[in-house]
């Protein structure tokens, strides 16, 4: 994990080339969740996974594009916007995008665990399963984001999920059939850019049904983490990624 660390730390040039598209790429799409809460009443549980959603999904065009290197510089810049609107706190826009109201009172607390979880997640999913964490970034940007929208929506059949600090968190069943039926899709998707082909499909499947076990199980705010490593590692396993 060192050695990949080392190796895929950007050069002051990509930083200084790509950093401030990254800088202006991350601050968008923060203001752009957080302008529909605040403009449109949209709910928190839906605008933290439309950041959620873009920042994966881009990732995961960069890394496909340009490499690991150009990922980490947009992972740093993204960084930076979200140090940003967590200093600037309750009431900002941008931290408003992020800060679920029934996360109080520790509302900071959980826009840090689910970032780290996701800074932890690509650099595991990178170390031990190259190629194949672009699985994982499919999934956690496409799979995982849809849970909380649609249990938000349409979750009638609610169970209760592990946590910290006293926060009582809740996941549904309605919300965890909507991640398996996306993870399925990003699985697919992620089987013709890495591999050109899909395969067969039970694998694709098996990939895409663990991933939806791991969101429901997994504890509140980690499940960026679990949703990355185990679709890549799965992913390597099973078809050779």
């Amino acid at each position: 994990m060192i050695r990949f660390l080392v190796d895929n730390t950007p050069s002051l040039r990509e930083i200084a080339t790509l950093g401030p598209f990254g800088l202006a790429l991350a601050f968008a799409y923060l203001r752009l969740a957080g302008g529909l809460k605040r403009d449109r009443g949209w709910r928190t549980g839906y605008t933290r996974k439309v950041f959620h959603f873009l920042v994966f999904t881009t990732a995961a065009a960069l890394q496909a594009a340009l490499g690991v290197r150009a990922l980490a510089v947009f992972g740093g810049t993204t960084s930076l916007v979200i140090a940003y609107a967590v200093l600037r706190g309750d009431g900002d826009v941008l931290y408003e995008a992020m800060a679920r109201e029934s996360d109080a009172p520790h509302r900071t607390w959980f826009i840090a665990v689910p970032y780290f979880a996701t800074l932890a997640g690509g650099v595991v999913a990178n170390s031990f399963f190259g190629g194949a964490a672009l699985f994982g970034y499919l999934v956690a940007g496409l799979g995982d984001a849809i849970g909380e929208p649609v249990g938000t929506r349409f979750g009638r059949h609610r169970y209760r999920v592990p946590s910290v600090a006293g926060v009582v968190a809740y996941r549904s069943w309605e919300g965890s059939l909507a991640v398996f039926a996306v993870s399925l899709a990003a699985v697919a998707v992620a089987s013709l850019l890495v591999l050109g082909t899909l395969g067969a499909w039970l694998p694709l499947v098996a990939i895409a049904l663990v991933a939806a076990l791991v969101e429901a199980l997994s504890p509140h705010g980690w499940d960026n983490l679990t949703m990355q490593v185990v679709p890549a590692g799965l992913a390597a396993a099973l078809l050779g990624a």
